[in-house]
């Protein structure tokens, strides 16, 4: 079981992190649990959910950010176990097809879209009302460098971190009045299985070895030479969240161990 700082950050406040059951998602969760935070985490997969919800003491809501009455029902949730709302973590993603244009499977476009984009705006939408209730809040949107420059045969992806950061942007000033600030997170390359996922794929797709793709596409191509891990970007996230990061919305913040 977690052990929980009386004096944290993010004493009294409540969170939602959806894709909170693995990777990066269960990295925030439990280090908003740790900083004091009472943590709602939403995602597809019971399982998992169960798993870290046990341990920070936390709440899981099983949820399919892509439906609209799925959302509503973990935000009521949320409001009936911990009485309101003051950070969301819009984390919940998919990686989408891995082709080239010319190639594209809709349906694995169409996936990708619904739940990378519809499920951030679905999840923000019903996030507003709840934090102008206490009168403010922080929406933290998972995007990634790939939202900032397109990469090929991930035009899928990249298309809907693109779109995250124009909601981001838009957003924050239509809430700023409301003291909601609205910011995302670029990450780079992260350790851990989605990263996996791409790789595996890739392989597959451009017949070349995996360390060759490590090598040239991820670590090699950063200033630091190595992954991003879950547990920074976690950090990223909770300033973020936290007042320390009071004057601060509308912000693209990559953290990718310096690729170029």
């Amino acid at each position: 079981m977690l052990e929980k700082k009386a004096d944290g950050v993010l004493a009294g406040k409540v969170a939602i992190v959806t894709g909170g059951g693995t990777g990066i998602g269960r990295s925030i969760s439990e280090l908003f649990a740790k900083e004091g935070a009472a943590v709602v985490v939403a995602g597809r997969r019971q399982g998992p959910l169960d798993e870290v919800a046990e341990e920070i003491s936390g709440a899981a809501c099983s949820t399919d950010v892509s439906r609209e009455p799925d959302v509503v029902n973990l935000f009521k949730s949320c409001c009936d176990s911990y009485g309101g709302l003051d950070v969301l973590v819009n984390n919940a993603g998919v990686i989408g097809p891995i082709a080239d244009a010319s190639q594209m499977n809709m349906g694995g476009w169409d996936e990708v879209m619904a739940i990378n984009v519809r499920g951030v705006i679905l999840c923000t939408k019903y996030a507003i009302p709840l934090m102008k209730e206490r009168g403010g809040g922080s929406i933290i949107n998972v995007s990634s460098i790939s939202g900032l420059r397109g990469y090929p045969q991930r035009s899928a992806y990249v298309a809907t971190k693109f779109a995250v950061n124009g909601i981001t942007e838009s957003v924050a000033q239509e809430v700023g009045i409301d003291n909601i600030r609205v910011n995302a997170i670029c990450p780079g390359a992260v350790h851990g299985d989605l990263m996996e996922n791409v790789i595996e794929r890739r392989v597959r797709v451009e017949g070349r070895s995996r360390e060759e793709i490590i090598a040239s596409s991820y670590t090699d191509t950063a200033a630091l030479r190595r992954w991003v891990e879950s547990d920074e970007v976690a950090q990223l996230t909770l300033f973020l969240a936290s007042d320390a990061s009071s004057a601060i919305t509308g912000q693209l913040l990559r953290i990718d161990a310096g690729r170029m």
